[in-house]
């Protein structure tokens, strides 16, 4: 079997809501959905969720090989890269087409890629994760209810703004899982997005840790700040959880080895080998992982093999348009299917049919890092580019 080409669609998640973080808000739902779809000579076709940046000199590394030999595959990609650097949307690029190559070879194989790593459980438990930071007290209690009756039992909120605020709105959390918990103390998270400095973070989540039992923080620095993630850790009772936006062993060993993590994330379109090593390197300092991102179905396949598995992240209960996998949410889990490779399957008319839907790449959203953040002394206005500071 042979690689011979690729094509890259673009389609569409539509939320039906406004969804985002404190960096900012994409106010009709509708977020753009890159994807891959590399071919082969045998006619099995695998499926990534990525980037398309520099794609034409990074499949010039895996064109005309074999793509079972993913291992090898992915190095050839990240030494094609050397020079520019491998981080960003280009790992993303990298990402799309590794997931891909895994999708090809357990397809090839028969089996559902889960069992083809080695899981012997398809159930990969999961925590609810609304990017509700935009949303009044009745359309956030509404989403999270929705969580609920799939029997989650744990949730991340989007916040960071006003702490005020946070504070209450994990407690309508609680309150909402409470009820379904049925005795058992819900799980709350708290992701920021990278919007404090070291002091506000420490002042910020002790304020929340006089009434709340907050499990993780996320994201309460600039990602690469090893020794503020580490400060952090010292000043709060709560885990800090970060590495989502880190690409590469060479940027989440610090973090590791300092001592400055202690829930281990990473995203899904950072691919499913980068996953792998990662939690390796994890697992050999102790310390848990836990998979972020809409449709993470690659990195669900590979939760199932890892030893230090956590929890992964459940955001909209639909698809993007376009994008069927073959798995679905009951009693708090990701529930995989037998469908040979990833199981997703591509409908590429539809997604056609949605192309009036996606927007703009230059509109904003939570992609775009506030002028002010990080130099906030109080209270910023949710969903907007700009703070409104006071002393």
């Amino acid at each position: 079997m042979r690689i011979t080409g690729y094509r890259t669609l673009t389609t569409v998640q539509d939320w039906g809501r406004p969804v985002g973080d404190a960096n900012g808000v994409y106010a009709d739902g509708l977020v753009r959905v890159p994807l891959v779809v590399v071919e082969t000579d045998e006619g099995i076709t695998g499926v990534g969720l990525g980037p398309h940046m520099e794609i034409e000199n990074i499949f010039a590394a895996i064109e005309g090989e074999d793509p079972r030999s993913i291992t090898a595959l992915y190095d050839r990609m990240l030494r094609r890269t050397f020079k520019p650097g491998h981080a960003g949307a280009v790992f993303g690029t990298i990402g799309a087409l590794d997931t891909a190559l895994w999708d090809i070879k357990a397809q090839a194989a028969g089996e559902p890629l889960w069992r083809l790593l080695g899981g012997r459980d398809r159930l990969v438990p999961a925590y609810a994760s609304g990017l509700d930071i935009a949303l009044d007290d009745s359309e956030f209690v509404a989403v999270y209810q929705a969580y609920a009756d799939l029997g989650l039992r744990a949730a991340k909120i989007k916040g960071g703004l006003d702490v005020e605020h946070d504070g209450y709105r994990l407690g309508l959390v609680r309150d909402v899982l409470g009820k379904a918990c049925r005795g058992t103390r819900p799980s709350l998270m708290l992701d920021v997005n990278e919007t404090w400095t070291r002091k506000q973070a420490v002042r910020y989540v002790s304020e929340l840790e006089r009434t709340l039992d907050l499990t993780w923080i996320e994201e309460p620095v600039r990602r690469w700040d090893a020794e503020g993630h580490a400060a952090v850790g010292r000043g709060v009772r709560a885990s800090v959880a970060s590495g989502e936006n880190l690409t590469g062993l060479e940027q989440h060993r610090p973090l590791i080895t300092a001592g400055a993590v202690d829930i281990v994330q990473t995203a899904a379109v950072w691919g499913i080998t980068h996953f792998l090593r990662v939690a390796t390197l994890a697992h050999a300092h102790d310390l848990p992982v836990s998979p972020i991102g809409t449709t993470p179905v690659g990195l669900l396949h590979a939760a199932t093999s890892i030893p230090n598995h956590l929890v992964s992240e459940l955001q909209d209960l639909r698809p993007p348009v376009g994008v069927r996998p073959d798995l679905h949410v009951e009693n708090g889990a990701f529930v995989l299917g037998d469908s040979p490779g990833l199981g997703v399957r591509i409908d590429e008319e539809a997604i056609a049919a949605a192309a009036h839907l996606l927007p703009h790449p230059a509109s904003g959203g939570a992609h775009i890092r506030p002028e002010r953040a990080g130099h906030r002394l109080h209270v910023a206005e949710v969903g907007t580019q700009s703070a409104n500071v006071t002393a």
